[in-house]
């Protein structure tokens, strides 16, 4: 009998971000919005300096091409976000883990260093890897030469 794959909710890649980030210094002014407010789902100021983070996440569907659907849903949300590249804002998006590899792996490395644009990857666990815009790069590299 073949294993049904957990399908991951946007609450669970919420929820494993924000303890994610909360870990490493990014609890000051944290909003977290629930999935009936316009805007952001997370915004976060780092504790330690003032860089604020702004996320779009996504859950998981059941269908194949729902974690391209993913992936293209969240970019082109936190792209209309983005009102003032000159303040230096950190953007990312939030996604399930084959959504995420669709990401870091299609997600030009120039345009994610030009608007800080960071990939957060989440597992069936709630595990999460952070690619930074630097990392995407070497990934793609990486990738290349497969």
């Amino acid at each position: 009998m073949a294993v049904k794959a957990k399908i991951i909710s946007e609450e669970f890649v919420k929820r494993a971000v924000i303890r994610h980030l909360a870990n490493l210094g990014w609890s000051k002014n944290l909003d977290y919005d629930d999935l009936h407010i316009r805007g952001v789902d997370i915004k976060v100021t780092n504790s330690k300096y003032s860089r604020t983070f702004f996320i779009e996440a996504k859950g998981a569907s059941s269908y194949r091409s729902g974690f391209e659907v993913a992936f293209v849903y969240s970019l082109g949300q936190i792209v209309t976000r983005m009102r003032s590249l000159k303040a230096r804002y950190y953007f990312g998006i939030a996604l399930p883990k084959k959504s995420a590899d669709i990401a870091i792996r299609r997600i030009p490395y120039a345009f994610a260093i030009g608007v800080c644009l960071h990939v957060f990857s989440v597992d069936d666990s709630g595990k999460v890897i952070w690619y930074k815009p630097a990392d995407i790069k070497k990934y793609q590299n990486g990738y290349a030469k497969r």
